[in-house]
């Protein structure tokens, strides 16, 4: 299993990235201007339409027989994928070295960087028609489910890459750090088998996580891995295709998650790295060690030396005036010294 080298990495990161997304509301306008500068590597398509007449486009790039479908903003107000998609995009039409040339003789990519540009444009998880996609894989209401099935069974792939954003409740299970970065190879049945499709995902992961802790140890996590049936990662999965999970969650002060972005990218390259390298997919073991998701967060905490008194609030993030907007709202009184704030506000005392 060869893990990039983290000096590469951010080097390159630091080099690529595209610097004209920036904060959590990406919509169709921001991307749009940005397929012209990659149609000479990359073969771009308008895949489809969505609910409210917004175009969904893809690009493909690369010859190698190992296909890889990869897609973001399923749910439009989770961008941070999207932005580290594009940085990606950067390395592919501006760099040339080794580990890219590698990647492009042994795989086909196929990337699909926005899927719900009606929920991005509105900042909402659903579409257009207030439908869930990550929950629309059976029933297939949605224009937007149509196309993402349509090009799952014409492209073929042997791996996807599910990619989302996760609250910034989550910790890292016996630490007291955020999931900066979670993984999950979904389930495909209640029983949660682990069966040779997942196996072969969690390698991915396995790669992917080897190479996160030497950049943020202990900041890693793992997505429960119960069954959801009309879910999308977990119906790929039993239909034969390796879906992997990432959940871009949050990173110490980093609320427009441009750090996170970055620990996004490290892990899209170094598992589309490894899938191109590998010639077997079997070790899977240490999947299991990746520590849990632990809900332990709020995103502030006002403490009193009355325990009984403490408050939470979590940021609720909106458009307004077309404008974005996020802002605390208080969620609950605590009765429980075993949750932690982001940040935290102790009164009747000398710390503030």
């Amino acid at each position: 299993m060869h893990i990039l080298s983290t000096i590469f990495l951010k080097d390159l990161f630091k080099k690529q990235k595209e610097t004209s997304l920036f904060g959590k509301w990406i919509t169709f306008e921001h991307i749009e201007s940005l397929f012209t500068k990659h149609q000479a590597v990359f073969k771009i398509q308008e895949l489809g339409l969505s609910e409210k007449g917004r175009p969904i486009y893809t690009l493909k790039i690369g010859t190698g027989k190992k296909r890889i479908l990869v897609w973001s903003q399923m749910h439009g107000n989770e961008s941070t994928a999207t932005r580290a998609l594009f940085d990606l995009f950067n390395c592919f039409s501006k760099a040339t070295n080794e580990t890219l040339e590698t990647i492009l003789k042994e795989c086909t990519l196929v990337f699909i960087p926005m899927l719900n540009p009606d929920g991005a444009q509105a900042y909402t998880r659903v579409n257009g028609n207030n439908i869930d996609l990550n929950r629309d894989a059976v029933s297939r209401i949605a224009k937007e489910s149509k196309l993402l099935r349509n090009v799952l069974e014409e492209f073929d792939p042997q791996f996807c890459f599910n990619l989302h954003d996760q609250r910034t409740i989550f910790g890292v299970e016996g630490t007291k750090n955020p999931a900066t970065i979670s993984f999950l190879a979904p389930s495909e049945e209640e029983t949660r088998a682990l069966t040779n499709g997942r196996k072969q995902t969690m390698n991915v992961i396995i790669a992917m996580n080897r190479l996160l802790q030497k950049m943020i140890p202990n900041f890693v996590g793992r997505y429960t891995d119960e069954f959801y049936p009309t879910a999308t990662g977990d119906n790929f999965q039993k239909l034969g295709y390796n879906t992997i999970l990432i959940e871009s969650g949050h990173y110490p002060d980093d609320y427009d998650r441009e750090i996170t972005r970055e620990y996004t990218f490290y892990a899209i390259f170094q598992g589309i790295y490894h899938i191109a390298t590998a010639s077997t997919f079997k070790e899977y073991e240490a999947y299991g060690e990746i520590p849990n998701n632990d809900k332990i967060f709020y995103d502030v905490i006002h403490r009193y030396s009355d325990s009984t008194k403490d408050k939470a609030f979590q940021y609720k993030d909106e458009i307004i005036n077309k404008k974005f907007v996020s802002k605390l709202v208080k969620v609950e009184e605590i009765t429980s010294n075993s949750k932690i704030g982001h940040h935290e506000i102790v009164f009747e005392s000398k710390k503030y």
